[in-house]
This record gives structure tokens, C-alpha cells and sequence, in this order.
């Protein structure tokens, strides 16, 4: 059977992912000054404005003066210099205020902060190394960060900060066989044409793409209105937590409803769900299926989840049953079991704002952690 899938990104300039990014560095900072603070915190920003407002309970006291600094360097780093949006002279309204007492009472004894659902999810596309991945949002996290890292190193002169990409790929019996649309808008200066514009993006598409897989020039649709010169805060307003499909698996996958930015680890929405995307990546890893799907409940100020699935889409090797017991004797599912085994109090969360959360690399200070292969080995036991 042949089908068509679609997956969209955005970029770190996009109003939205612009919130997520400062709100994980105002999370950022409380952990560097108490890492067992907690933080609930949302961004608004809009033209020359950003509000920051939540709830948040720490040993220590955080400066305004330290966040406002946060905030004004994650701005600058992602590139806003501009009239209607720039790091220098931004207003930043501060809101935030102590977290809720009868929240903390469920989560002091180590409880969920919250009742909910989590997702994790992993594949094996067939021929491509995806991190485990789908590969259409592979695709166009890919577009995009090759984009901002031509616009950095003035490779591509005149595109700004904001921009969003689109990948639609042909399935053939479950193997992708080629992409066979692409739509990206990206922010540009006003001087720039729109001929110069599409040359330029479509060579970092060609290189973002395996070899061969260019589609054709007309189904290549780059920036379709024509114009896009006032793009971020300044032409939409930016909230945190509204790309969480972006923040996941493009939509090939099923999404609890939480948000992941400005969320400390003991909010099951993060932590649980970076814990799946592990523990499905090391089940796909470890080759007892090539394709993964994990929930996860919760009910909040209890400790232990209220239930565990798992679906290998007719991919399994094994009876799944299995890997479910290999789970339960090996992982502690518990929010602080979650936040020791992935090292999780660590001022590590800005650099997920962007890009996806997940089919990164692990890093060596504790970034990306979830993203470790190290439990493939005990899953193997199942074959």
C-alpha cells in the first residue's frame, strides 16, 4: 500500500518556539541556583514585549535581574535584532509568584505533579539512520537547522530568525521512497527577492536530503504568500507550550496533551515522556521490534503509574508482554526513579526548545539523556 505522510517544523525564531526557549531558560536558571527547585513557568511575547508568569518554589532565591539577563540572551542567541523585537530593549514583565501549597503537598512526598498521559514513541526507517525517528519530521527539523546555521554564518544572507518547513513523504509498503512535497516560509529582509530567496533555501533543502530525494522544482513551494519580511513576536504573537506535535514525532505518533517547556522534571508531562521515548528507543534499539509506542498514566501526588502500554505495530520479535516485565524488573517508573535514572535536575532544558525534543544526540554534561542506547542490552534478553 502506498500512502502520503506530512510532518511540519518550526524554527527557534518562530514566535512560539521563541516562549518555549525562554521559558526553559528562566527553568534553566532556578536549577543552576536549586536543582531541586520547582517551576511551572509560561511566556507570552509580542511586539517589543515578553511576559513571563507561573509558579515556582526554591531554596533559593533566583534575581529578577538574573532572569531578565536569561531572557535577553536567549533572544540575542536565537537572533532578534530588529525594530519590532530586539534583545536590547524588549520590555520583560515578570509574574511569577510561589508555586500552589496543595500542589507541593502531592509532590514533597514524590508524587506526580499532575494526573495525566504520556507517549513515547520510536521506529526503524528502513535505509536511514533517523535517531529512531520518523523520517518526515527528521526531515524537516533538518531543513531548519540547517537554515539557521547558514543564516549564522552568513551563508544566507537576508533570511531572519522565523521560518517553518514541511516534508510530505511516500510511503510504499511502509518504507519511504521519496519526498514529494516541501514548503518552507522563512523571515527575510525586505531588499531580498524572492528569487534570491528561493536559491538560497532550496540548496539547504537539497543538503538537508538524501541523496536523490530532491523533489521536483514545482512541488517545492517556498515562502507561497511572496512576502515575509515582519515575522516573529512582532507579526504573531508567541505562547509557550502550543508546538508540542513539533516538540514530538510530527504527528506519526499519539500525544499526551501536556507541554514540555518551562516545566521542572517532577511534572510527569516532561519527565515521563522523555522516560518512554528511552525506553522505546532501546526496545527498537535492541531489535525486538521496529517500531514502538508506550502510555503512561498518572494520577497527581501518586507515586506509581496507573498503567503501562505498550503497542509494537505488528513489528515485535517477542511477545510484548515480555518487554513490559523487562521494563518493570529493570525501570523505576516513578517520578523520582524517572528523574535519577535520566539525570533530570540539571539546568540542561533550554537546548530542547528547539529542533524537537527527541532523535538527538546525547550530550556529555547530561543533555538529551533519554536519548542514551544503554538499556538496549538488558532488552536483548527477550530475543
Amino acid at each position: 500500500m502506498k500512502y502520503l505522510f506530512t510532518s511540519e517544523s518550526v524554527s527557534e525564531g518562530h514566535p512560539d518556539k521563541v516562549c518555549d526557549q525562554i521559558s526553559d531558560a528562566v527553568l534553566d536558571t532556578y536549577l543552576k541556583h536549586d536543582k531541586f527547585a520547582r517551576v511551572a513557568v509560561e511566556t507570552l511575547a509580542t511586539t517589543n514585549k515578553v511576559i513571563i508568569a507561573g509558579e515556582t518554589k526554591s531554596n533559593e532565591d533566583v534575581p529578577a535581574e538574573e532572569l531578565e539577563n536569561a531572557i535577553r540572551n536567549c533572544i540575542k542567541n536565537i537572533g532578534y535584532e530588529q525594530n519590532g523585537f530586539n534583545w536590547k530593549n524588549v520590555e520583560i514583565t515578570n509574574l511569577i509568584h510561589g508555586q500552589s501549597a496543595d500542589i507541593a503537598l502531592g509532590v514533597d512526598i514524590n508524587g506526580a505533579g499532575d494526573q495525566g498521559i504520556m507517549f513515547g514513541y520510536a521506529k526503524k526507517e528502513h535505509g536511514f539512520d533517523t535517531e529512531y525517528m520518523p523520517l518526515a519530521i527528521h526531515l524537516s527539523n533538518r531543513i531548519l537547522e540547517n537554515m539557521s546555521i547558514s543564516r549564522r554564518s552568513g551563508l544566507a544572507k537576508g533570511l531572519q530568525p522565523d521560518a517553518k518547513s514541511q516534508v510530505t513523504l511516500e510511503y510504499d509498503q511502509g518504507i519511504p521512497v521519496g519526498v514529494r512535497k516541501i514548503v518552507v516560509s522563512t523571515q527575510h529582509d525586505a531588499e531580498l527577492s524572492q528569487n534570491e530567496i528561493r536559491e538560497t533555501v532550496k540548496k539547504i533543502i537539497e543538503q538537508s536530503l538524501p541523496q536523490g530525494w530532491m523533489p521536483a522544482d514545482e512541488d517545492i513551494l517556498i515562502n507561497p504568500t511572496g512576502r515575509f519580511v515582519i515575522g516573529g513576536p512582532d507579526g504573531d504573537t508567541g505562547l509557550t507550550g502550543r508546538k508540542i506535535i513539533v516538540d514530538n514525532y510530527g504527528g506519526y505518533a499519539p500525544h499526551g496533551g501536556g507541554a514540555f517547556s518551562g516545566k521542572d522534571p517532577t511534572k510527569v508531562d516532561r519527565s515521563a515522556a522523555y522516560m518512554l521515548r528511552y525506553l522505546a528507543k532501546n526496545i527498537v534499539a535492541a531489535g525486538l521490534c521496529n517500531e514502538c509506542l508506550l502510555q503512561l498514566s498518572y494520577a497527581i501526588g501518586i507515586a506509581e503509574p496507573l498503567s503501562l502500554f505498550i503497542d509494537c505495530k505488528g513489528s515485535n520479535k517477542v511477545d510484548e508482554s515480555c518487554i513490559i516485565q523487562t521494563i518493570k524488573d529493570n525501570v523505576d517508573l516513578t517520578p523520582r526513579g524517572i528523574i535519577n535514572r535520566l539525570n533530570l535536575r540539571q539546568p540542561i532544558y533550554r537546548r530542547t526548545a528547539a529542533y524537537g525534543h527527541f532523535g538527538r544526540k546525547p550530550e556529555s554534561d547530561g543533555g538529551f539523556s533519554w536519548e542514551r542506547l544503554d538499556l538496549a542490552e538488558e532488552f536483548k534478553k527477550c530475543l
